[in-house]
C-alpha cells in the first residue's frame, strides 16, 4: 500500500505544483472584477439583463464544460445554460426589497468549474413611480375649541410613499375653505409633513364641524395622489382635570388569594363642580391578560380580584387606573400589585438523555442519564434535592442550573444483572413539602469478557472400524456466558496427533464431530483432535478441549494362508481332475506311522484380539481318515498308519477361521502323493492315458461336415425365398401408400371377430423423418366367419369384455375419457407403446406412417433431440397432431402394460384381445406355457390405424427372437422391463401432476382475487366507517346518542369478551359506551358556547377501540346549538362625551352586544329609546356583524343639558326571543384651546442590542397651558413604521419609550420615531425619536457550501479542490472577523481564496479500502467576546480504483463427489472476495486448462463465471478416476484486472455399479473340465467340495460379498458359506443321488441396489479318481448314456440334415409344378388373386391365407433411403378373411389372362434378412379397410 502511495504522489507532483498557481491567478482576477448591471424594477420574468456568459470571457462552446451558475440566498436571476445570458426569474419590487434605502442593488456569485472559480455581481434595481402616496388612517377626527385663537396651527397626518427620489412625496394640498390652510414643512431628513394652520375665528354657533379633503401628491410623471379626510368638531372648555392622592399606590397579595379579594381603594378629587366634578374610576389601556384578573369599581375606587393568581406565571402587575370627571378630564395613577409565592407546585423531573444500553465494562463515574429538575416555586419553595430510590451501582451527582447526572457507582456486570431500574425522587423546601418521582430503567448491554467454557475438559469416544464416512463421532459442547453475537458459540479443530485433521471434522454450530473417512484399526487404532471453541465478540475470545477418538477392531480381515500358496492351491485344484503335476505337494512314504508330520499350513490374520485368534478344520480330503490337522498349530499330520489300499495321490482342504462375530475363513488346499521316494512319486503324478484323442478328432470332423451340410441348407432356403419374393414383388398390404389410392367397399371381418382374428397386425406411430420401423406377423387362429366390416366399424362394443381389460365382466370402463390398461401376460413378447397423433376421422398423411422394429428404437432416440423443436403439425380435422418428440419418448413400456383410450374406439380393445385368446389357444397345442394368461393385443394388427384415426393409444408388441433374448444378458432381461415400467410411469403420472398443478394454479389466482377484493373492501370500510350522531346542547347525563353496536354490527355478548373501550380526544370524557345495549350515552353536561366558542360546527370525536380484534371506529358527535344566552353587553353602562361643538349627523360607535349562541339564536337587531337628540343606527361589519352606531340627531346643548340618558337594547332570533340591555349616558363637553408642546423637537437615544426586553430607552415630555382636561397630556406614536411598532411601546402617560422585543443590529441599526403629544381637547405636538443600536456580538459565522463534489477518486493527487464554501458573519468589526479550521485529523486542508470564500482541498493520497467515506467538519469561529462559531459537515464518497486482487475464502477447497452423477450437477462453490468496489470489486471464475487421464479438464468440470459454482459435466466413474485436482482463477472487473487462484480436489466417491465377477469356477467355455469338483460318496455333513471365489470392482461395502445356493440338482444335499462361498455337503449322500450334481450359486454384494452374478459348479459324486474321469468323459453326451453316444448322435444329425436338404429340394420341384398346374386353372379368372402367385394362398372354405413373409420400403420423404416395413417369417396361420362385396369382386392378388405374373419394372431384387428392399406396387391396394383407413381420398 506505501509503494501504491508513493507512486501516486510521483504522478500528482506535477499537477499539484500548477493548480495552486492557475487558482492564485484566477482568483485575483475575480477578486479585482465585479460586474454590474442596472434594470429598472417590475420588469416581467425572463427579461434579459445582460451577457453574463461574455462579460466573463467565457465562449458559448466552453460553457457545458464549465458548468455556469448562480448562488444566491434568493434567486432573483437565473443564467442560461446555452447562451450565458443573465435573465430575470422573479418579480423584482424594488420597495420589497431595499424599503426606504436611496440605493437598491442584489448581490451574488457565478460559480464556474474546471477549474474552480467564484465572480460577484452585482445588479442595481432603478426605481419606478409605480406607488402613490398613502395617509395611514383614512379619517382625521379633530376637536377644536371655539377659543381657540386665528395662527394656531394643528399636526395632520403624514403620508407615506414607498418610492424614493422625485417619485416620492413632494407636497400636501387642502381643500378651500374659509377657515383653515395648510402649510408644507420639511424635517432634516429630508421628509415633508404637513400642519393644519387656523385663518379665522371658530364659530360653534355658525359652523360645529368641518370636513374637508387632505390630499398629498408625489413628484413622478405622471404624478401619484392620496387623499384623507379631515373632521373637525368645534367643543367647549372645561378648566379643571382630577387628581388622584397618591401617584403610584402598592400592594401585596398572595398567590392563593380567592377571587373577589379586595386589593386596595384608590381617590381622586375635581376642583371643578356639577357634572365636571362628577369623578369615574376606570382601568387605562392596560393589557387583556390584567383586565381578567383585576376589576375596578367605577364609583368608589375599589380595586378587587376577579381571577385566580399564579406567582410562577407572573409575579407583579401594573395597573393604569383612570378618574375622569365631567368634563372629560382625566387624570391617571399607577398601582403595583406584588403576587407572593406559594409553595403550590411539586418538583418537575425531566429526562433529557438516557444513555441505555450501557456496556458493562463503563468505569466508574460512566455518565448514564441527565435530569432536569425544577420547581417553578422560588425561594424556599424552590429549592430542589435528589436521591436515587433502589438497589442499583448507581448514583446521583448535582450540575449547575437545576440538572443532575446519573452516573455508575460501581464497575457493571451483564452477567449478574441485565437491567436496573431506579426511581428518582425530588423534593422541595417549601411547607409542606412537596415530592416527584420518575422511573429510570438502564439496560446493561454486554461486553465479550467471557471465553466459552467446555463441559468437559476432554472427551473420549470410541468409534467402531469400517464405519460409514460422516457418521457422529461425539458431541462437544461449550458455553459462554456473555449474550448476543459475543455468546454465540463456532467450533472448529485446532489441530491434534499428526495425521488427525483429515479423518474427523467439527460442524461449526452444534460442536458435532464427524467421521470424514471410515476408519481401519488397522492403520489407525487412535488419534487426538483439539476443538477450539470461539465465541462471536471482537475481540473474540476462545477456548480449546481434546477430542481423543479411540477405534474399536471389527473383524473385517479373513485369514491370510501363507503357506501353501494361494497360486500352489490353484493349480492344483485345477489339475486334479487332469493328469497334470500339482504346483504344490508333498511326500508321505506308504510306511509312515500315525501322527506322521506331512506339512503345517501358516496363516495369518491382521484383526487384533479375539478377531485374530486362528483355528485349523480339515474340510476335505481324499481318505478323510487318514489325515487331521491341529486345530491351533496347523499341523497336517497323519491320523493313522498309510495302508495299501490308500490312493497315492491324495487332495487336502484345510480351513483356517478366526473367532469373530461374525467368523471369517479361508482355505488351504494340500496335495499328498504317497511313495517311498520322489522318483516314484513323478510317474504317478504324470500317469494318464491318451487314448482320447482319437474320438475327439472324429467328433471334431463330424461337426464340421454337420455344419457345412446346414449352411449349404440354410443358404437354398434362403435363395429361394428372396426369389419368390423378386417374382412376388412387394406385399400388397403396402401398395396403398404410394401415390395410387384405391378404396374397395364391402369388405368383410369375420362374424365373431370377437373371438378371435383381425387380418394382420401392424405397429404404426409417428417418428422423425429419418427413422426406420420394422413389424412383426404372429400367428393367427383359423378362419372364422366374415361380418361386414360396416358392423364392425360400428360404435357397440363387444358383448364380452377383453381377457386383459381392467373392468369386470359385463361391466363397461369406469371413465370413458381415461385409458384402459391390460393386464399383464407371460408372454415371451416386449410390448410398446406407440402413441399416434390426434388427426379426426379424416385421413391420416401417409409421410408419418412407419413401422418400427425394436432394433432402431435406439436409433430413433437419438434422433429425437432434433425432432423436438418441431412444432405440432395441424391436421385439416381441425386438431393438433402431437410432436414427433413426444411419439418418440414412448417406444417401450414393460411386457403386458399397454394404453388405449376408450370411447368410439371401445370395441377394438375388445376384439384384439378376444383374437389374442384365439391365437393363444391355437398355439396352446404346440407350447402349453402360452396359454397361462389372457394376451393383450396382438401384435401388428390394426389397432394403431383405427385408433390414429380416432385419438387412440394402442398397444403392440415386437417379436424377439430367443438368440436376441439371450443376447441380452440376465441382467438386461431382468433389468430393462423394471426401469422402462419406472420411467412410463414418471411420464403418465407428470402428465396428470401437470393438469392438477395448473387446475391449482387457476383456483389459487381466483382465491387471490377474492383477497384483494375482501382487502380493498374492509380499506374502503374502515375509510368511511366513521359514524356521526347529532345532538343538541344541554341534555343531561346519560342521554341517548346513537346506537354504536347495531351501526358497527358488533355482538353485543362477545363485547365483553373482546374489550371494547371509549376514547375521547381532550381530558374530559363527554360520553359513555353502555356495555349491556351497546348504546352511546352522555356522560356529561355539554355546553356547546364553553366547547365552540367561535366555531360554527361543534363537533365531538372519540374513538371505539375492540381490543380484540385490535379495531378501532371513529364517532363524530354534532352538538347543535339552543337558545340559552341571551345577548350582553361587557360594559352594562357606557358614558359617551360630546362637545357642545359636535355636529348633528356625527356618528358614534357604540359597544357590540355578545351572544354566544349562533345561527338563528344570535344576535339580529338593536333598538334604541330615551332621548329626541340621538338616534341609531346599524352598519354591517367586514364579516357580515352589525355594528351600532349613536347617530347626533339635533345639536346639543350643555346650558339646557348637560347630560341624556340612552337604553340599547339587542335581541337575538330566538324562540322565544331573548334580549340584553346597557345603559349609555351622553356627557355634554367643554372646549379646549391650548395644545401640548414638546420640550425637544428631537430626541436621540444609543442602545445596546442586546438591551433586555421591558427596559426603558428615553422619556419624551410636552406640557400643555390648559388646566384640567384640557391640559391632561397623552402620548402616542405619530410616525412609526411596521417593525418599530413591534419593537418600541409609549407609555401615554408618562412618555416612556420601552423595548418590546429584541433589538436586532444586523437588521436595522436605527430607528427614527414621531412622537404625538395630545390633550383632552384632541391639540397636539410631535417630536422625532431616533434610536441607535450598536452592535452585539450575537451572530454566529455563516458556512454556506457553494460547491461540493459528492465523489472523488481515490488516485486522485493531493491538492485536489472536493468543496468550495463561503463563510459569513452578520456582526461588524471584531465580531465580524471570521477564522476557519478543520476539526479532525482528515486528509484535507482550508485555503483561502479571497474575501470570504474558502476552498476544500485533498492533503494527501486517498484510500478507499481504508476509508470509504469522509465527514469533513469545517468551523468557523468569529472574533468577538466571547467567540460564537458554527459548523458544516461535507459528506464525500472515495470512488474505488482496481488495486485489489481477490482473495478466496479459503487457502484451498476438496469436495467429495459420488460417482455416476448426473452430468451438469453441482460439487462445490468457490468464493473470493474483492476489497474494491462495484466493477472492480466484481469476480468472475474461470478454470485453468489442465488434463486428467489425457483429456482436458474442461470435459470434466466446468465453473459458472459469476457464482463460482463448480459442476460436473460428466458421470465420474470411481474405478477410472479417483480424485481429480484442479486450480480456479478468480479475476476482478477492473481495468486492467487483478486474479488469485486456488486449488481445488475432487475425491470420487465409490457407489455399487459394479456387478461381481466370479473368478472361480470359471464362466462356461464349453470346457467339460471347468467348475467340476469331486464329492466322495462317503463325505460327511460339513465336508468341504468347493469353494465359489468371486471379487467385485467396487471399493468397501459395495465389495462386501454374500453367497447363496440357488439352484442345485439335489437342493438339500449341499449348502454354501454366506461369506466364505464354501460350498459343503448339508448332509450324507445317499445311493440314489445321481452322479453328477449342478449347483448354480448366487454371488451379491451389499450394495443400494445390489448386484449379484451367478457361479455354475459342477460335483462329481465318486469315490474314486476314476470314476471322476468316466463321469466327466461323458459329459459331451446326454446323461446317463455311455460315452460313445456323442459320435453316434453326431452321424445320425449329419444324416437327417442330408436327407432334410434332400427332401427341400424335391419340395421345391413339387411347388413349381403345383403353381404351373394353378395358373392353368385361374387364367379365366375374375382376378382375384392378381399380382400375388397362387402358392402364395391356401384356400379354406373360400378363405385365402398368406404363405410367406413380405417386405416392402415406405420412404417418409423423397429423399429417404432407409424407412423401411420388414416382417418375420410368415406362418400358415396368418389368414385373412375377405369376402367381395355383391357388385363388384375385392381383389386380393392380380395375374394376367395366361396365368403368368405380371413382372413389375420397379420390384426390386430379393434381399436377405438383414436387408430391406425398395418396391412400388402397381396394382391397387389389395386391403378394402386399410385403403379407407390408411389412404383417404
Amino acid at each position: 500500500m506505501a509503494v501504491r502511495h508513493r507512486q501516486r504522489r510521483q504522478r500528482a507532483v506535477g499537477p499539484a505544483v500548477l493548480l495552486p498557481a492557475l487558482l492564485l491567478v484566477l482568483c485575483c482576477r475575480a477578486t479585482a472584477e465585479r460586474i454590474r448591471y442596472t434594470i429598472p424594477e417590475e420588469l416581467g420574468r425572463g427579461s434579459l439583463v445582460g451577457p453574463l456568459a461574455r462579460d466573463l470571457g467565457l465562449s458559448p462552446a466552453e460553457l457545458p464544460a464549465r458548468k455556469l451558475r448562480l448562488s444566491a440566498e434568493k434567486q432573483y436571476f437565473t443564467v442560461s445554460g446555452e447562451s450565458g445570458n443573465l435573465y430575470v426569474s422573479e418579480r423584482l419590487d424594488r420597495e420589497e426589497m431595499c424599503g426606504e434605502s436611496a440605493s437598491c442593488s442584489v448581490s451574488f456569485e457565478a460559480l464556474v468549474q474546471n477549474p474552480l472559480n467564484v465572480f460577484h455581481v452585482e445588479v442595481a434595481i432603478q426605481d419606478v413611480n409605480d406607488n402613490a402616496p398613502r395617509f395611514l388612517r383614512d379619517n382625521f377626527q379633530m376637536e377644536i375649541n371655539e377659543f381657540t385663537s386665528p395662527g394656531a396651527r394643528f399636526a395632520l397626518g403624514v403620508a407615506e410613499d414607498a418610492d424614493v427620489g422625485s417619485n416620492s412625496l413632494q407636497g400636501y394640498e387642502l381643500e378651500s375653505n374659509g377657515y383653515f390652510g395648510v402649510e408644507v414643512k420639511e424635517r432634516q431628513d429630508g421628509s415633508k409633513f404637513a400642519e393644519l394652520v387656523l385663518r379665522r375665528a371658530l364659530d360653534r354657533e355658525s359652523e360645529q364641524s368641518l370636513r374637508l379633503v387632505l390630499t398629498a401628491v408625489d413628484g413622478g410623471d405622471p404624478p401619484r395622489s392620496g387623499t384623507a379626510q379631515l373632521c373637525i368638531n368645534v367643543t367647549d372648555a372645561n378648566d379643571n382635570a382630577p387628581v388622584f392622592a397618591q401617584d403610584r399606590y402598592r400592594a401585596s397579595l398572595r398567590e392563593d388569594a380567592p377571587p373577589g379579594s379586595t386589593v386596595l381603594n384608590v381617590s381622586a378629587s375635581d376642583a371643578d363642580a356639577g357634572t365636571n366634578a362628577l369623578i369615574t374610576y376606570g382601568f387605562g389601556k392596560m393589557p387583556a391578560k390584567v383586565l381578567q384578573k383585576f376589576v375596578v369599581e367605577a364609583e368608589s375606587g375599589t380595586i378587587r380580584l376577579q381571577e385566580a393568581l399564579d406567582f410562577e406565571d407572573t409575579r407583579g402587575y401594573t395597573l393604569l387606573v383612570e378618574a375622569r370627571d365631567g368634563g372629560g378630564l382625566v387624570a391617571h395613577c399607577e398601582v403595583e400589585v406584588e403576587v407572593l409565592d406559594v409553595n403550590d407546585n411539586a418538583p418537575e423531573i425531566t429526562v433529557t438523555s438516557v444513555s441505555s444500553p450501557v456496556p458493562e465494562d463503563a468505569p466508574a463515574g460512566t455518565v448514564v442519564a441527565l435530569l432536569k429538575v425544577r420547581d417553578r416555586d422560588s425561594g424556599e419553595n424552590g429549592q430542589v434535592w435528589c436521591e436515587l430510590s433502589g438497589e442499583a451501582p448507581l448514583s446521583m451527582v448535582s450540575s449547575s442550573g437545576g440538572s443532575y447526572k446519573v452516573v455508575t457507582a460501581s464497575a457493571l456486570d451483564r452477567e449478574q444483572a441485565s437491567e436496573h431500574r431506579v426511581t428518582v425522587v425530588a423534593r422541595d423546601r417549601g411547607s409542606p413539602s412537596l415530592s416527584s418521582r420518575a422511573s429510570l430503567v438502564l439496560a446493561v448491554s454486554d461486553v465479550n469478557d467471557n471465553a466459552p467454557v467446555f463441559e468437559e475438559v476432554a472427551y473420549s469416544a470410541y468409534v467402531a472400524e469400517n464405519n460409514a464416512a460422516g457418521a457422529p463421532v461425539v458431541r462437544v459442547s461449550a458455553r459462554d456466558a456473555d449474550a448476543g453475537a459475543n455468546g454465540r458459540v463456532s467450533y472448529w479443530l485446532a489441530g491434534g496427533s499428526a495425521g488427525a485433521a483429515p479423518y474427523v471434522s467439527v460442524e461449526a454450530r452444534s460442536g458435532a464431530v464427524y467421521a470424514q473417512r471410515s476408519f481401519d484399526y488397522e492403520q489407525c487404532r487412535e488419534f487426538a483432535v483439539a476443538v477450539r471453541a470461539q465465541d462471536g465478540g471482537a475481540p473474540a475470545r476462545s477456548s480449546t478441549a481434546t477430542v481423543r477418538v479411540f477405534v474399536l477392531d471389527r473383524n473385517d480381515n479373513a485369514p491370510r494362508v501363507l503357506w501353501p500358496a494361494a497360486a500352489a492351491a490353484a493349480a492344483g485344484a485345477s489339475g486334479s481332475g487332469a493328469a497334470s503335476l500339482p504346483a504344490a505337494f508333498e511326500v508321505v512314504p506308504r510306511s509312515a506311522e500315525a501322527g506322521y508330520l506331512v506339512a503345517k499350513v501358516v496363516a495369518v490374520d491382521a484383526d487384533a484380539g479375539r478377531n485374530a485368534w486362528l483355528s485349523y478344520e480339515l474340510v476335505q480330503a481324499s481318505e478323510p481318515a487318514l489325515f487331521r490337522v491341529g486345530l491351533h498349530s496347523g499341523e497336517v499330520r497323519t491320523a493313522r498308519a498309510v495302508s495299501e489300499r490308500d490312493a497315492a495321490k491324495q487332495r487336502v482342504v484345510a480351513v483356517v477361521k478366526d473367532h469373530g462375530q461374525p467368523a471369517l475363513s479361508a482355505t488351504a488346499t494340500l496335495h499328498v502323493v504317497l511313495a517311498e521316494s520322489l522318483q516314484e512319486a513323478l510317474p504317478e503324478l504324470s500317469e494318464r492315458a491318451a487314448g482320447a484323442d482319437s474320438p475327439a478328432e472324429l467328433q471334431f470332423y463330424l461337426v464340421l461336415a454337420l455344419a457345412l451340410l446346414s449352411a449349404l441348407f440354410l443358404l437354398s432356403v434362403a435363395l429361394a425365398v428372396l426369389a419368390r419374393l423378386r417374382r412376388a414383388g412387394p406385399p400388397a398390404v403396402l401398395r396403398c401408400l404410394r401415390a395410387q389410392r384405391f378404396s374397395v367397399a364391402g369388405a368383410a371381418f369375420p362374424a365373431d371377430f370377437c373371438e378371435g382374428t383381425l387380418p394382420y397386425s401392424y405397429n404404426l406411430c409417428v417418428a422423425p423423418a429419418r427413422a426406420v420401423a420394422e413389424g412383426a406377423w404372429l400367428p393367427t387362429p383359423p378362419p372364422l366367419p366374415s361380418v361386414p366390416a360396416e358392423e364392425l366399424l360400428c360404435a357397440e362394443p363387444c358383448g364380452k369384455p377383453s381377457p386383459s381389460s381392467s373392468a369386470g365382466a359385463g361391466e363397461p370402463p369406469s371413465d370413458a375419457d381415461a385409458p384402459q390398461v391390460c393386464k399383464p401376460s407371460r408372454s415371451r413378447y416386449t410390448t410398446v407403446t406407440k402413441t399416434c397423433f390426434q388427426c379426426g376421422r379424416k385421413y391420416i398423411k401417409p409421410e408419418h406412417v412407419l413401422f418400427h422394429s425394436g432394433r432402431d428404437l435406439l436409433e430413433d432416440q437419438r434422433r429425437d433431440v432434433s425432432a423436438r423443436e418441431k412444432a405440432p403439425e395441424k391436421i385439416p380435422g381441425g386438431r393438433e397432431a402431437m410432436s414427433p418428440w413426444r411419439v418418440s419418448r414412448r417406444r417401450k413400456l414393460p411386457v403386458g402394460k399397454c394404453r388405449a383410450a376408450p370411447g368410439s374406439a371401445g370395441w377394438l380393445q375388445c376384439r384384439e384381445e378376444a383374437a389374442g385368446a384365439a391365437v393363444d389357444r391355437g398355439g396352446a397345442r404346440g407350447r402349453p406355457e402360452l396359454c397361462r394368461q389372457p394376451r393383450p393385443l396382438r401384435p401388428g394388427s390394426l389397432a394403431p390405424w383405427l385408433a390414429g384415426v380416432g385419438g387412440l393409444s394402442v398397444s403392440v408388441r415386437v417379436v424377439r427372437s430367443r438368440g436376441a433374448a439371450r443376447r441380452r444378458g440376465p441382467r438386461q432381461r431382468s433389468g430393462a422391463p423394471s426401469r422402462e415400467r419406472s420411467r412410463i410411469g414418471r411420464r403418465n403420472a407428470g402428465g396428470g401432476a401437470a393438469a392438477e398443478m395448473f387446475a391449482a394454479g387457476r383456483l389459487w389466482i381466483r382465491r387471490d382475487r377474492a383477497l384483494l377484493c375482501c382487502v380493498l373492501m374492509a380499506a374502503w370500510e374502515a375509510a368511511l366507517g366513521q359514524l356521526r350522531y347529532s345532538i343538541p346542547e344541554e341534555m343531561p347525563k346519560g342521554s341517548f346518542v346513537g346506537d354504536v353496536a347495531k351501526d358497527l354490527a358488533l355482538d353485543l355478548p362477545a363485547l365483553h369478551d373482546q374489550g371494547v373501550r371509549l376514547v375521547s380526544e381532550g381530558g374530559t370524557q363527554y360520553f359513555a359506551l353502555h356495555g349491556k345495549t351497546g348504546h352511546l350515552v352522555t356522560a356529561e353536561r355539554i355546553d356547546r358556547e364553553q366547547l365552540c366558542r367561535l366555531v360554527e360546527k361543534c363537533l365531538l370525536r372519540c374513538e371505539v377501540i375492540v381490543q380484540g380484534e385490535l379495531k378501532v371506529y371513529r364517532i363524530e358527535v354534532e352538538i347543535r346549538d339552543i337558545n340559552d344566552n341571551a345577548p350582553s353587553f361587557r360594559e352594562k353602562e357606557t358614558e359617551l362625551r360630546m362637545s357642545e361643538m359636535t355636529a348633528p349627523g356625527s356618528r358614534f360607535p357604540l359597544r357590540v352586544a355578545q351572544d354566544p349562541d349562533v345561527g338563528r339564536n344570535s344576535l339580529q337587531r338593536y333598538e334604541l329609546s330615551g332621548d329626541e337628540h340621538f338616534s341609531l343606527s346599524v352598519q354591517a361589519g367586514p364579516g357580515g356583524d352589525q355594528r351600532p352606531e349613536l347617530v347626533l340627531a339635533k345639536a346639543l346643548d350643555r346650558e339646557e343639558a348637560a347630560f341624556h340618558e340612552l337604553v340599547l337594547r339587542a335581541s337575538d332570533g330566538g324562540e322565544p326571543s331573548r334580549t340584553g340591555t346597557a345603559r349609555i349616558r351622553v356627557a355634554v363637553l367643554d372646549a379646549n384651546d391650548n395644545a401640548p408642546a414638546f420640550s425637544q423637537a428631537e430626541y436621540t437615544v444609543r442602545v445596546a442590542e442586546d438591551v433586555p426586553v421591558g427596559s426603558a430607552l428615553l422619556t419624551v415630555t410636552a406640557t400643555d397651558a390648559d388646566e384640567g382636561v384640557n391640559g391632561d397630556v397623552k402620548y402616542s406614536f405619530y410616525k412609526i413604521s411596521d417593525r418599530a411598532s413591534e419593537l418600541f411601546s409609549l407609555h401615554s402617560g408618562t412618555g416612556e419609550i420601552s423595548l418590546k422585543d429584541n433589538l436586532d443590529f444586523e437588521e436595522i441599526s436605527s430607528h427614527e420615531l414621531e412622537v404625538q403629544a395630545y390633550d383632552g381637547g384632541e391639540h397636539f405636538d410631535t417630536a422625532k425619536v431616533a434610536i441607535r443600536v450598536t452592535d452585539v456580538n450575537d451572530n454566529a459565522p455563516q458556512i454556506s457550501v457553494r460547491l461540493a463534489l459528492s465523489a472523488i477518486s481515490e488516485d486522485a493527487p493531493p491538492g485536489t479542490v472536493v468543496a468550495l464554501l463561503h463563510v459569513q458573519d452578520r456582526d461588524s468589526g471584531a465580531n465580524g472577523q471570521v477564522r476557519c479550521n478543520i476539526t479532525e485529523r482528515l486528509p484535507f486542508r482550508l485555503e483561502k481564496t479571497f474575501e470570504d470564500y474558502y476552498r476544500v482541498v485533498t492533503a494527501e493520497v486517498l484510500d478507499r479500502e481504508e476509508v470509504s467515506e469522509y465527514n469533513v467538519t469545517v468551523r468557523a469561529s468569529d472574533g468577538g467576546s466571547p467567540s460564537l462559531w458554527s459548523s458544516a459537515v461535507l459528506s464525500l464518497r472515495v470512488l474505488d480504483v482496481n488495486d485489489n486482487a481477490p482473495v478466496f475464502a479459503e487457502a484451498r477447497y476438496s469436495a467429495r463427489v459420488s460417482e455416476n452423477n448426473a452430468a451438469g450437477a453441482l460439487v462445490l462453490t468457490v468464493r473470493a472476495a474483492d476489497a474494491d468496489w462495484g466493477q472492480n470489486a466484481r469476480v468472475r471464475y474461470r478454470l485453468w486448462e489442465g488434463r486428467v487421464r489425457g483429456a482436458p479438464l474442461s470435459s470434466y468440470v466446468s465453473v459458472h463465471a459469476e457464482t463460482g459454482a463448480l459442476y460436473a459435466l460428466r458421470s465420474f466413474d470411481y474405478e477410472e478416476v479417483r480424485e481429480v485436482g484442479l486450480w480456479v482463477r478468480a479475476e476482478d472487473g477492473g481495468a486492467p484486472p487483478l486474479s488469485s487462484n486456488v486449488s481445488v480436489r475432487l475425491v470420487i466417491v465409490d457407489e455399487n455399479d459394479n456387478a461381481p465377477q466370479v473368478l472361480y469356477p470359471p464362466p462356461a467355455s464349453g470346457a467339460v473340465w471347468a467348475g467340476v469338483e469331486l464329492a466322495p460318496r462317503s463325505a460327511e455333513p460339513g465336508a468341504l467340495v468347493a469353494k465359489v471365489v468371486a471379487v467385485d470392482a467396487d471399493a468397501g461395502q459395495n465389495a462386501w460379498l454374500s453367497y447363496e445356493l440357488a439352484k442345485a440338482t439335489e437342493p438339500g444335499l449341499f449348502r454354501v458359506g454366506l461369506h466364505s462361498g464354501e460350498v459343503r455337503t448339508a448332509r450324507v449322500p445317499l445311493s440314489r443321488d445321481a452322479a453328477r450334481q449342478s449347483l448354480v450359486v448366487v454371488v451379491k454384494d451389499h450394495g443400494r441396489p445390489a448386484l449379484s452374478a451367478t457361479a455354475t459348479l459342477t460335483v462329481v459324486l465318486a469315490e474314486s479318481v476314476g470314476e471322476l474321469l468316466s463321469e466327466l468323459g461323458s459329459a459331451a453326451a446326454a446323461p446317463g448314456e455311455p460315452p460313445g453316444s456323442l459320435t453316434r448322435w453326431l452321424v445320425l444329425a449329419v444324416a437327417a440334415v442330408s436327407c432334410l436338404f434332400l427332401a427341400f429340394l424335391l419340395l421345391l420341384l413339387a411347388l413349381r409344378l403345383r403353381r404351373w398346374r394353378r395358373s392353368q386353372l385361374l387364367a379365366a379368372g375374375s382376378g382375384a388373386l392378381r399380382g400375388v402367385p397362387a402358392s402364395h394362398f391356401v384356400g379354406i372354405d373360400g378363405v385365402r391365407a398368406f404363405l410367406h413373409s413380405y417386405s416392402h420400403e415406405v420412404p417418409l420423404t423423397s429423399d429417404s433411403r432407409k424407412s423401411q416395413l420388414r416382417f418375420s417369417g410368415g406362418s400358415c396361420c396368418d389368414t385373412l378373411p375377405a369376402r367381395p362385396p355383391p357388385d363388384e369382386p375385392a381383389p386380393l392378388l392380380a395375374e394376367d389372362a395366361d396365368g403368368a405374373r405380371r413382372a413389375d419394372p420397379a420390384a426390386p431384387p430379393v434381399s436377405s434378412s438383414h436387408h430391406a428392399c425398395s418396391a412400388t406396387p402397381p396394382s391397387p391396394a389389395p386391403l378394402p379397410f386399410l385403403s379407407r383407413v390408411l389412404c383417404p381420398a
